[in-house]
């Protein structure tokens, strides 16, 4: 196989479900890092490769493959080994619901929960040209008022509420396709867990790990601690995940959780 090129950050969500399907798949790639907080997704030379401002971006055998869920298909009909799809017809439909779940709920409503706890503070710690800069640079309008928002109220924002009610909404779902199994589609790892594990992570990243705890959501907790002892899971989260940016994200969702638990009832 050519030599593949990453273009990720560590924490991004998408980064992390496609760097789990090349860990599972012990696919090589070449990495490069984009700064997102700096703004780099913004510069001319990336926005060539990708002109949404996103991550990650693949390039491979001459080509640019943008979108994770497109991405992780693409790595699913590069390398069979291990088969991340089910063979039986209605376990491929299941594994496409999950990945139409996060698409079209899941994951717009991921940057909302994100910029209101994660790095907020030290945005409003930047210059506010520079903060503006880069909401300025992001081309659609609407994700650039969201972020003004969000950055502005943190977790009082009005767009907060309807987010954190996809992720629970998403924690229920998987609740129940748990009952007797251990991963989503049939018993065995898929495109399904490569899909919404990042948001997971996030989740528990920011100290909202109560959501799905034993005692709550059992069957979810239960998930995410085989999910974690996974070789793959380490290679694509942990290892890229620094200890102190885990901490502080950590720090910033214990100081606003009576918020958020405040808006659960």
């Amino acid at each position: 196989m050519s030599a593949l090129k990453l273009y990720h950050n560590a924490l991004s969500t998408c980064s992390q479900k496609v760097r789990f399907v090349l860990a599972e798949k012990n696919i090589d790639f070449e990495s490069h890092e984009i700064d997102l907080m700096a703004g780099e997704q913004h510069q001319d030379w990336y926005v060539k490769l990708n002109p949404k401002h996103v991550v990650p971006t693949i390039e491979h055998d001459g080509r640019i493959l943008t979108e994770s869920s497109l991405i992780i298909q693409y790595l699913e009909a590069l390398s069979k080994e291990p088969e991340l799809t089910p063979t039986d017809p209605y376990a491929r439909y299941e594994v496409g619901q999950w990945i139409r779940l996060v698409d079209d709920e899941v994951h717009p409503a991921a940057p909302i929960i994100t910029f209101a706890i994660g790095p907020r503070p030290l945005i409003l710690q930047q210059p506010e040209e520079v903060r503006e800069a880069n909401i300025n640079a992001m081309p659609n309008e609407r994700a650039r008022a969201i972020r003004r928002s969000v950055i502005e109220h943190g977790v009082n924002a009005p767009e907060f509420g309807d987010a954190l009610r996809t992720f629970i909404k998403m924690l229920d779902r998987m609740e129940s396709r748990l009952v007797g199994q251990t991963w989503l589609v049939e018993d065995r790892v898929s495109l399904a867990e490569a899909s919404v594990l990042a948001y997971v992570v996030r989740m528990d990243d920011m100290a909202m790990g109560s959501l799905f705890d034993h005692s709550i959501r059992p069957n979810v907790a239960n998930w995410f601690e085989n999910l974690k002892a996974l070789p793959s899971f380490k290679k694509a989260v942990d290892e890229w995940t620094p200890d102190f940016v885990r901490d502080m994200f950590r720090q910033n969702g214990e100081a606003v959780w009576p918020d958020i638990e405040a808006q659960l009832n």
